[in-house]
């Protein structure tokens, strides 16, 4: 990837696997490409291209020849199916035994079959998804912490504190306030277009 990104930060840190910093890599960079969408003169579509091949990579299970999928990993459509349920269900409790009457399977092996396919236990992977989306909401808005809590799933301001600092090392305050000033630090000057460092 060319440069002109500069450094792109880390949304979260999660882990030392390979899937996770990809997943962390794409993320940065659509959050590096949307901030560039509003400044004249950059083009951000070669970000956001490569966060959605990363992506993609990432969350579509590799295809077995034979269309069972990988030993000891979901199907294609089961991981696609929990992985929307999840998804559109972040905001209530999701519960292991729904999931698994999703792609009908016992929770034990639904346990280790998730764990094999998304590296991650199915809990550990929620709260993860939950973190992500309260990441978005603390860049894209204005919104109160406890709100932003509220919206993505956890039970309150310090749960979701408690999960974002396990997980980043930092309070969410002081990473949105950490992101905001990176933000605030550039200025356009309409004159011609060109970026000036604050």
């Amino acid at each position: 990837m060319d440069s002109q990104f500069g450094d792109i930060p880390e949304l979260v840190k999660l882990g030392a696997s390979r899937s996770r910093e990809w997943l962390q890599h794409a993320i940065a960079l659509l959050d590096q490409a949307v901030h560039q969408l509003h400044q004249p003169g950059h083009a951000a579509r070669g970000a956001i291209l490569e966060a959605t091949s990363l992506l993609r990579r990432e969350i579509e299970p590799k295809p077995a020849g034979d269309g069972t999928g990988q030993k000891g990993r979901l199907l294609a459509w089961q991981a696609r199916k929990v992985r929307e349920y999840i998804d559109s269900h972040l905001t209530s409790r999701v519960l292991v035994a729904d999931l698994c009457a999703l792609v009908q399977r016992s929770e034990a092996h639904f346990s280790r079959t998730f764990k094999c396919t998304f590296g991650e236990s199915p809990h550990a992977y929620v709260v993860r998804r939950r973190l992500e989306c309260a990441a978005r909401y603390m860049i894209q808005t204005d919104a109160t912490l406890s709100d932003i809590a509220l919206r993505c799933g956890f039970a309150d301001q310090p749960h979701m504190c408690k999960h974002f600092r396990q997980a980043t090392g930092q309070t969410p305050a002081a990473w949105r306030r950490s992101r905001s000033t990176l933000d605030d630090d550039k200025e356009v000057d309409t004159s011609n277009g060109s970026e000036l460092a604050a």
